[in-house]
């Protein structure tokens, strides 16, 4: 039996790996992120999104608090510190009867917080191009 995509996900942020995000998106995998106006669609975008999400967020203080499990779809809570910063946020999963994630949103809080993750994300995206 192939594993759960939320136990799959655990499993990559607890090994600090993205290398199996493309096994766990879908080809036409939606991410909405907390600071890009836009969609992005499409697993190449996504990969690229949270590969760098995972530098910029998965330090040693970084957690999840709470999680909201049903059949199809996941909210997990998260707190992390950047820069003396606490971030609140929440990872909201979505996932196909294949098991692989076709939607991905995360929201974040306060508004330090946001602008902090606006310009790390930008600087990490940018030394990914």
């Amino acid at each position: 039996m192939t594993d759960h995509p939320l136990e799959i996900w655990h499993r990559l942020v607890r090994e600090h790996d993205p290398s199996g995000l493309n096994a766990l998106l879908s080809e036409d995998v939606v991410f909405h992120s907390p600071v890009v106006h836009t969609p992005q669609r499409g697993r190449k975008l996504t990969a690229g999104y949270l590969s760098a999400a995972f530098l910029v967020f998965f330090n040693p203080s970084f957690r999840y608090v709470r999680e909201i499990v049903g059949t199809s779809d996941a909210l997990l809570e998260f707190e992390t510190e950047i820069d003396g910063i606490l971030v609140n946020g929440i990872d909201l999963i979505k996932w196909n009867n294949e098991g692989q994630i076709v939607d991905f949103k995360v929201m974040i809080r306060p508004l330090k917080a946001i602008n902090l993750i606006h310009q790390r994300m930008a600087a990490m995206l940018q030394a990914n191009k």
